[in-house]
């Protein structure tokens, strides 16, 4: 099966299911739910990182690319998990953090030990630039007492990898190696357009530095060199890279397969249309029209350069998308449905996010105290200093933390809401005794919409291969577009708001059927109502 056919289902392991009873989810809390998975139909899990780590930023700090975390378990369990996902027809992607490396790296010890062979494993300097981390404060820090800086782009203990020393590349392969050994069909490059920094380092107050290392051309080359050493080797496996403040142009680069380099890319910009002003740490309605925007230029332009998108409302550092796009008060349930719609009939591979799939919400906590995001704390703190109040503060990082896709997913209505019998790593969220897998599987429908969605994506080719075109760009309620393969096409039509709102359809698809509805519209009319948050799927 291709990777346009695929669902990816991410899973965040520290919430998904704890066995062991210490609060924090583990591998064979993974490998226990395989048949609900297999249930859904997803072809994929995509799990974060499960290396050993001291923790800083989740596990994003890796210090052992090729072992397991005792947290999460052994490489036996690890083997289990995999054994038993091949026997529920799943495949296993993980997540490589081959930007930077956890300070705790033997590497980067090695490094400060005195090894001028791992000191050139790092972007080492003796004067800082201006860049700025994007985690807040100065992206540089003293590289022990050598009077010299290391670069950290992110968290001050994860340390930028130097890709241009050809043995880093080597030790990186062969990581990649060990997982393919171990029977891995998928990966997940965190944050991979921006290893290639430029080879002099200058101040760049543009954005705070990004233009230096963001999206370079030689980030293209090293990825090139990485497909062809490794993953390239074989047809199976399934590449996705997360892209930071990248741009159509280059993801067509990164994704047109004659190029080698990745199957397919994430990119955020559409999770940023809640941003005032650009800035993440504010509050604002989002602005439809420019999500539509991006939606049709990425569409559009992908579709035309033969690039391949990552679909996705909902991963682990993002809020809840039914918290930030729908009224949840009123209409959880079609407004779950509507957004799954727009991007599993869409071009590019979804990804569901764990509990997407059951319409789970942002936890909405009582207290910062109750947060444990490094992001989340820094920013509660820098808003204080840029003059908010603490309720202020607060009410900002409640709508924004990353700690609001991280909550332990909700199994059941037990104390702990089946994820463990004690108190977890990180809080539940209010809603786990109404919203839950055990009532959702019993009574709700946002579930089985979901398979049926997935089935979709087999059963018609358009859905998998077919190019995109804007539907009604201009409309103010409805994202709509067109999917087109030989003499087949599908219209989507997707209602963003509470309101009803009437289309004219278009004469090719009057003869056309529904595919999926999330109402129960009885045909297709020359005039159709969309109710609030409808989503309509003709097939032609």
């Amino acid at each position: 099966m291709s990777f346009k056919e695929k669902v990816i289902y991410q899973i965040y392991p520290k919430s998904f299911l704890d066995t062991n009873q210490d609060g924090v989810g583990d591998l064979p809390g993974i490998e226990k739910k395989l048949p609900y998975l297999k249930r859904l139909g997803v072809d994929m899990v995509w799990l974060s990182p499960i290396y050993p780590s001291p923790q800083n930023d989740n596990g994003y700090d890796v210090a052992d690319y090729t072992a397991i975390n005792p947290m999460f378990g052994t490489m036996d369990d690890f083997e289990s998990l995999m054994a038993t996902a091949k026997d529920n027809g799943i495949e296993i992607m993980l997540d490589m953090v081959f930007n930077h490396v956890s300070i705790e790296h033997d590497w980067f010890q090695k490094a400060l030990a005195g090894d001028q062979k791992y000191q050139d494993y790092f972007i080492l300097r003796d004067k800082p630039t201006d860049w700025v981390s994007k985690f807040g404060g100065n992206a540089w820090a003293p590289f022990g007492d050598t009077g010299k800086y290391y670069l950290h782009l992110y968290d001050v203990t994860q340390a930028d990898l130097n890709w241009r020393n050809p043995e880093v590349r080597e030790e990186l392969f062969e990581v990649l190696r060990f997982w393919m050994d171990k029977g891995i069909k998928g990966f997940r490059f965190d944050v991979i357009n921006v290893i290639g920094k430029d080879e002099v380092l200058i101040d760049c107050p543009e954005n705070d530095g990004k233009p230096a290392y963001t999206d370079r051309p030689i980030a293209h080359e090293f990825i090139r060199m990485m497909n062809q050493a490794t993953y390239g080797e074989d047809a199976e496996i399934v590449t996705v890279g997360e892209m930071s403040f990248t741009t159509v142009e280059d993801c067509i680069l990164y994704t047109n397969p004659e190029r080698e380099e990745l199957n397919m890319t994430f990119n955020f910009h559409h999770l940023k249309v809640d941003y005032k002003d650009g800035k993440k740490w504010t509050q604002m309605p989002f602005d439809f029209a420019k999500l539509k925007e991006l939606f049709h230029t990425w569409g559009t332009q992908m579709s035309e350069g033969n690039g391949w998108n990552a679909l996705f409302w909902n991963n682990h550092d993002q809020p809840r998308a039914l918290n930030r796009f729908i009224d949840v008060d009123n209409y959880r349930v079609a407004g779950a449905k509507m957004l799954a719609s727009s991007i599993h009939l869409n071009r590019g591979t979804p990804y569901i996010y764990m509990g997407e799939e059951i319409g789970m919400l942002d936890p909405d906590f009582d207290m910062m105290e109750q947060y444990v995001d490094v992001e989340s704390l820094n920013a509660y703190q820098e808003l204080l200093i840029a003059g908010k109040s603490e309720q202020e503060a607060f009410e900002i990082v409640k709508a924004k933390s990353r700690d609001n896709s991280r909550t332990p997913m909700q199994w059941d209505s037990s104390e702990y809401g089946g994820f463990s019998k004690t108190d977890p790593w990180l809080g539940l969220g209010k809603s786990a005794d109404e919203i839950n897998v055990a009532k959702e599987l019993q009574e709700g429908s946002i579930f089985t919409y979901y398979q049926q969605l997935i089935k979709l994506r087999k059963d018609y080719p358009v859905i998998a291969k077919g190019s995109y075109e804007a539907f009604l760009p201009e409309h103010p309620q409805i994202y709509g577009f067109v999917r087109r393969l030989e003499e087949h096409s599908l219209l989507v039509l997707n209602n963003f708001f509470p309101t009803e709102t009437t289309i004219n359809i278009p004469e090719e698809f009057l003869t056309g059927n529904i595919l999926i509805d999330n109402y129960e519209t009885q045909a297709v009319e020359e005039v159709i109502t969309l109710k609030p948050y409808q989503t309509i799927a003709i097939y032609h």
